[in-house]
């Protein structure tokens, strides 16, 4: 073969795939699944959580913003942790602290412990997305990169499944402390599986050294990441499309449904089951979609932004006291594609940005819709309890930061392109050139 026609997959430092990497990463997928069931326990628990502490509208959101204030906090420093450290230590501590986080917040007493609790969850669950997304990376090939991020996604979101499915049944039937603290034994689980099997790489597709100076190695990857117009698109994606759905999993989708649409508990449980098979399904397809037709990925986000703000926007302005129940479910449906659509961001970053800076750009990627959801989780809190729980009012700031979101990516959109473009053209230059 000549050098000229050597394929970009055959190099080097492209990996191989195979069972073996399907095997290892897995075992990653299964501590972000963990992590995920762990996240979203509250959103079945909310009303609970307000019964047993005692706390209004407010003080519960709270909950989930210091959660996801220490999670959105942790993304740079992690990212920079995966890149210098590789993903079994990353992950590793990550396990500990997320176990640790649902294990007290099982026995917590009191409002303040239990806040302390979900801080540390938050810390534990902030390490362990990015880790998996560079351990994709490291296993699979490069063509394979949105494909794989979408499947770590669809593992996220079974996460999800089963703390609406199982966990909220548990919670009913055994109680708040064995439900959380019998939950908890999943993470000494994963904890084991990944001190026995994960690596961090292939045989062979070493990374090459790179030199951590400190501070300044910090400051340089910070930089270099946040110069790239693809990271920075990437973020704004991630921030526009995944906070609908995460807001309304996370907390507030239960106390709407209940409370707001007068719908029962169970009935409710089932729709936001239904946002998280709507992700599933809709993961699979974005993945499909974007491996073959990378020019997809702006029109896939826009697209789901668009459909989320007017089905929003359809089921607030219904008249009368409730929305009807096939509306509910269009919303739902809805709202499952936000995941999916999020994951988009990271097929922006990963391709402006060398192996060496992989971690650190997929936490400046993670941050936007992490962001996104604690501010929204916030002024949800403070709008219910400012105009009286009325929920019509208080979910227009989903508009809001919609509007934000899409101003900077269509600003952000055609620098990106061009400079990916002359990141391709170099690449395959370079590849002509690859010595036989």
């Amino acid at each position: 073969m000549s050098a000229g026609s050597r394929p970009a997959a055959a190099l080097p430092s492209d990996p191989p795939g195979g069972r073996r990497a399907v095997a290892v990463w897995s075992i990653g997928v299964a501590v972000y699944f963990v992590a995920v069931i762990f996240r979203t326990s509250l959103g079945v628990a909310g009303l609970d959580a307000a019964d047993r502490f005692h706390v209004g509208a407010s003080a519960l959101s709270t909950f989930s913003i210091l959660q996801l204030l220490v999670y959105a906090g942790m993304q740079i420093p992690v990212g920079l942790l995966v890149d210098r450290l590789g993903t079994r230590k990353v992950l590793t501590i990550g396990v500990v602290l997320f176990t640790a986080g649902q294990l007290g917040f099982a026995f917590s007493p009191s409002y303040g412990t239990a806040l302390a609790s979900r801080a540390l969850l938050g810390c534990g669950d902030a390490m362990t997305f990015i880790s998996v997304l560079r351990l994709g990376s490291r296993w699979f090939p490069a063509r394979r990169g949105p494909l794989v991020a979408q499947l770590a996604g669809l593992a996220g979101m079974a996460g999800n499944l089963v703390s609406t499915l199982v966990l909220a049944r548990l919670l009913h039937g055994v109680g708040w402390t064995a439900a959380f603290a019998g939950s908890a034994l999943a993470g000494v689980v994963v904890l084991v599986l990944l001190l026995l099997f994960l690596e961090d790489h292939p045989e062979g597709c070493e990374p090459e050294p790179f030199p951590h100076r400190g501070s300044a190695y910090v400051r340089r990857q910070i930089a270099a990441s946040w110069r790239e117009p693809g990271t920075r698109l990437g973020l704004w994606v991630h921030f526009t499309t995944q906070f609908p759905a995460m807001v309304f999993l996370l907390l507030w989708g239960m106390p709407f449904l209940v409370e707001a649409q007068g719908l029962s508990r169970a009935t409710a449980g089932e729709l936001l089951t239904l946002v998280v098979l709507s992700n599933m399904m809709v993961g699979l397809v974005y993945g499909q979609i974007v491996a073959r037709h990378h020019e997809a990925r702006l029109p896939l986000a826009l697209g789901t932004v668009g459909a989320t703000a007017v089905v929003w926007a359809v089921t607030l302005a219904w008249p009368g006291a409730h929305a009807p129940m096939w509306l509910l479910i269009v919303l739902c449906a809805v709202l499952g594609a936000c995941g999916p659509a999020s994951m988009l961001g990271f097929d922006f970053a990963r391709p402006a940005n060398p192996p060496e800076r992989q971690g650190t750009a997929s936490g400046i990627t993670n941050m936007g819709g992490f962001v996104a959801s604690m501010t929204t989780l916030f002024a949800v809190g403070v709008l219910l309890d400012a105009t009286g729980d009325d929920f019509t009012v208080a979910f227009c700031a989903v508009f809001v930061l919609q509007a934000l979101g899409v101003t900077q990516i269509l600003r952000l959109r055609s620098r990106a392109a061009r400079r990916e473009r002359e990141r391709l053209v170099a690449s395959r230059v370079e590849t002509v050139h690859v010595p036989v």
